[in-house]
């Protein structure tokens, strides 16, 4: 009878081992987002009106795009919002499943990462103090100290065009607004939208009125994951073709700007 016991005993013991084992390799297998219910998305919460944190919540257009894009796929949408150049790092590790920051579509950037279709465009603009002695683009040289947010087309524009020695890196739109406001830059090349912000929030800067550079946003993926990939592209026309997202950029943007 005690040996009955013990044999039971032993095999209950391997069931549980074997359910154990079962659990946890399903879980080391699954793709983050697609069996855990939620979407990922590494954005850098600094750049209003894509995306900002407002009264302790996330906000903007980026924000609302992808909180669309989760609800086509029947996932929640979690943000973490970290700096700009470390996005396409987490999201090629498998940190995160995409990556949505006003982010433009480049041929390095594409060596890392793929994207998925446009979903707005966007211009690079020029920040100044009230009466700068720089008026155009034309003004700005490779002796100007140019602001620039670290890993933005912004930085990589500018770098191509005016040398590496002109250029002043910092890891967030407004620290670079700062240093133009406090005189430590002559002027910051940024996204229009963010810098109109910034602009309004900061007495004694302007807007020059010609663009820097023209350019789309596009959602990051990891190279390998075409199943993520076609499913937010799939929503991404839905959101287009029923005027979703038309709507979402109204909301923050002005027909008129």
């Amino acid at each position: 009878m005690m040996e009955r016991k013990k044999l039971v005993a032993f095999i209950m013991t391997m069931v549980v081992a074997m359910a154990m084992i079962t659990g946890c390799g399903a879980s080391s297998s699954s793709k983050k987002g697609e069996y855990e219910g939620e979407l990922i998305m590494a954005t850098n919460a600094t750049f209003p009106p894509y995306e900002f944190v407002e009264n302790g919540e996330y906000e903007g257009i980026d924000v609302e795009i992808a909180g669309k894009i989760a609800e086509e796929l029947n996932l929640e949408l979690v943000i973490e919002d970290v700096e700009f150049g470390s996005i396409i790092a987490g999201v090629e590790s498998g940190k995160y499943d995409m990556g949505m920051a006003g982010m433009t579509v480049t041929d390095e950037r594409k060596e890392s990462v793929n994207f998925s279709e446009t979903y707005a465009v966007a211009v690079q603009s020029v920040i100044v103090p009230a009466g700068s002695d720089i008026k155009s683009i034309d003004d700005i040289s490779a002796d100007t100290k140019i602001g620039v947010q670290q890993d933005t087309t912004g930085d990589i524009y500018a770098t191509e065009d005016y040398g590496d020695e002109a250029i002043v890196r910092y890891k967030a739109g407004p620290d670079a607004v700062q240093a133009l406001a406090s005189g430590k830059v002559d002027c910051v090349i940024i996204d229009k939208e963010p810098a109109k912000a910034y602009v309004a929030a900061n007495d004694g800067l302007e807007l020059l009125d010609s663009a820097y550079a023209e350019e789309e946003y596009a959602i990051c993926v990891a190279k390998g994951n075409d199943e993520l990939l076609e499913k937010i592209n799939t929503a991404l026309t839905k959101l287009k073709s029923d005027g979703t997202i038309d709507e979402i950029v109204s909301k923050y943007i002005s027909a008129e700007d």
